[in-house]
C-alpha cells in the first residue's frame, strides 16, 4: 500500500458497502483562542513582572530603605514583602492576591494600592479616549481627502505636515501648546492640570484641553499617514475597478466599499495607539503635571513603591490585551469573509 492509500485509509471507512469519514477534530471557535491567547499572555507578563521587581538580584529592601537602614528594619520589611520566602511561593501568594482583588499596600503612604490606581487609571482613560475620540475622526477625513486627492497640492499639504509633526518630540508639542495658549499669545488655557489625584479629569474639563490637544497632535500624523496608505491600495483594488465600471458614484466607491475595506489597519493601528495612550504618556503628563497612570508610575519607581509598581505594571498589560482583543473582534465585524473563520 502507497503513502497515498494509507493516507486515504486513515480519513475514511468502509462500512457495508457506503464510506463513512472519520470524526473531524474540533476546533475551538476563534474568540475562545484569542482569549486564551490572552490570558496565558498575561500570565507570562505577571511572571516577568515579579521576577523584575522581587527575585532578580539585588535587595529590595535595601534599595527601599537606604544604605543606612538597620538588620531590623530591613528584616521587618523583607517580612512584609513576602522576601523570606522560596520564590514560588512568593508568586503564586502574589498572583492569588491579584485575583481576588487584593492589590496590597503602598509601602510610600500605606494606603491600599486600589485606592491609589484607580482614581490615576480612570484619569489616563479619561484623557486617552478624549484624544482618540477628536483624532481618529480628524484622522481618517484628512487620510481620505489626501488619498482622493492623490498627488496634489491637498495631498502634499497633508503629508509634510503630518511628517512634521510626526517628527516632534511630544515634550516640544507641549511646550509649544503651553507657549501659544498659556504664557504667549493667548492666555485663555491652564498650563498645567492642577487638581487633586482622586478627583475625576472630567470634573476639571479645562485641565483636559491641552494635554488632549498635545496627544492628539502627536499621534493624528500616524493615524493619517495609515488611513491614506489602506485607502489608496483599496482605491487602486479589482473590486473598485469593477464599482467605476458599473457606474456607482465616486462618492459611494469612497464611502461604501474603499474607506469600509481599508479600515482593518486602522483599527489596529488605534488599538496600539489606545494601549500606548493607557501608559506611554508620561512626558505629555510630565509637562502637564496631569495626576495620571503615566505619573503615578514615575513616582512608584523613584520610591521603590514594589506593590504599586507590580499593579500598574500588570493592569497596563491587561489593558494591552483588552483593547486588542476588542481590535479583533472589529475587524472580524467589519470583514465578511472572516465570519465564521477560524481566524
Amino acid at each position: 500500500m502507497t503513502n497515498a492509500d494509507s493516507a486515504l485509509t486513515s480519513r475514511v471507512e468502509v462500512r457495508d458497502g457506503g464510506v463513512r469519514r472519520s470524526p473531524r477534530r474540533f476546533v475551538a471557535p476563534w474568540w475562545v483562542r484569542r482569549l486564551g491567547g490572552g490570558f496565558c499572555t498575561l500570565i507570562a507578563v505577571s511572571i516577568l513582572i515579579f521576577l523584575a521587581t522581587q527575585v532578580l538580584p539585588g535587595d529590595a529592601a535595601k534599595s527601599i530603605l537606604g544604605r543606612d537602614a538597620t538588620p531590623e528594619r530591613l528584616s521587618a520589611l523583607r517580612a512584609q514583602l513576602g522576601l523570606d520566602r522560596p520564590a514560588i511561593e512568593q508568586y503564586l501568594s502574589w498572583a492569588g492576591n491579584f485575583l481576588t482583588g487584593d492589590f496590597g499596600q503602598s509601602l510610600a503612604n500605606g494606603r491600599n494600592v486600589g485606592e491609589v490606581l484607580i482614581p490615576r487609571a480612570t484619569n489616563t482613560l479619561a484623557l486617552a479616549l478624549c484624544a482618540i475620540a477628536i483624532a481618529l475622526p480628524v484622522s481618517i477625513l484628512l487620510g481620505s481627502l489626501s488619498a482622493a486627492r492623490r498627488d496634489g497640492p491637498l495631498d502634499q499639504g497633508i503629508v509634510v505636515t503630518s511628517l512634521t509633526f510626526n517628527a516632534l518630540p511630544e515634550f516640544v508639542i507641549g511646550l509649544g501648546l503651553v507657549v501659544i495658549f498659556s504664557t504667549g499669545l493667548f492666555k485663555v488655557l491652564p498650563a498645567v492640570s492642577l487638581f487633586p489625584p482622586d478627583e475625576s479629569a472630567f470634573s476639571n474639563p479645562m485641565a483636559l484641553v491641552l494635554p488632549t490637544l498635545a496627544l492628539v497632535l502627536a499621534i493624528s500624523p500616524y493615524l493619517i499617514r495609515l488611513v491614506r496608505a489602506s485607502l489608496i491600495d483599496a482605491l487602486d483594488s479589482e473590486y473598485v475597478l469593477t464599482a467605476r465600471l458599473r457606474g456607482v458614484p465616486e462618492r459611494r466607491i469612497m464611502t461604501h466599499h474603499a474607506l469600509r475595506n481599508s479600515m482593518t489597519p486602522v483599527i489596529h493601528g488605534t488599538a496600539l495607539l489606545l494601549a500606548y495612550l493607557a501608559g506611554g504618556i508620561v512626558v505629555i503628563e510630565y509637562v502637564f503635571r496631569f495626576p495620571g497612570l503615566g505619573g503615578l508610575l514615575l513616582e512608584a519607581v523613584s520610591s521603590r513603591d514594589l506593590p504599586l509598581i507590580q499593579a500598574t505594571a500588570l493592569l497596563l498589560a491587561a489593558l494591552y490585551v483588552v483593547v486588542n482583543l476588542a481590535a479583533d473582534l472589529l475587524v472580524v465585524r467589519l470583514t465578511p469573509r472572516l465570519r465564521g473563520v477560524g481566524a
